[in-house]
């Protein structure tokens, strides 16, 4: 159960913080709500029934620093599978966004990152939906990332290189 205050991830729309938990009334009925307000874009208001397991199960409490650090430092290992169908592509990176499974967003970017350095190498660019996608991802993930590490959204990409460059210079030396 969350409280009034708790920030938690939901879905697309991001870090939110849980503004009120208490009785609405819609349509004529009355039922308990979590009341979310995006902390990025204030002036919206996300209600989530309580007795909507569904809709409740996909808020999860934000990371913990040492849990963003583990998924940064996991990459370089993890595969970047790349869908050629691009609408079974749209479709499971759709659901991964949905999900706000940290994890699986980040493989994601990875996984968009890699095919557009090797489209632009061939001189070619991204897919529209492909570009879209991978903003929306980044958008999601660095939000979390920079709410949690007290840092810019700017500062997300850096620090993540740095890691990463630490991470290889170290298994250099090993």
């Amino acid at each position: 159960m969350f409280r009034e205050g708790d920030l938690v991830q939901y879905g697309l729309n991001g870090v939110c913080k849980i503004t009120q938990i208490c009785e609405e009334n819609f349509c004529g009925k009355k039922e308990m709500y979590y009341i979310l307000t995006p902390v990025t874009r204030s002036n919206n208001t996300v209600y989530v029934p309580l007795s909507n397991e569904a809709l409740v199960g996909k808020m999860r409490r934000i990371l913990q620093p040492e849990e963003i650090y583990a998924i940064i430092d996991a990459m370089p290992d993890e595969k970047a599978d790349w869908i050629e169908d691009s609408v079974a592509r749209k479709e499971t990176f759709r659901t991964i966004l949905k999900s706000g499974d940290c994890f699986r967003i980040m493989k994601m970017i990875k996984s968009l990152y890699l095919h557009k350095q090797e489209l632009l190498e061939n001189g070619k660019k991204l897919h529209a939906g492909d570009e879209q996608l991978f903003r929306e991802a980044e958008n999601i993930l660095y939000e979390e990332f920079a709410l949690v590490l007290h840092i810019q959204k700017d500062e997300v990409v850096p620090l993540i290189a740095k890691k990463l460059d630490r991470q290889s210079c170290e298994k250099a030396l090993s």
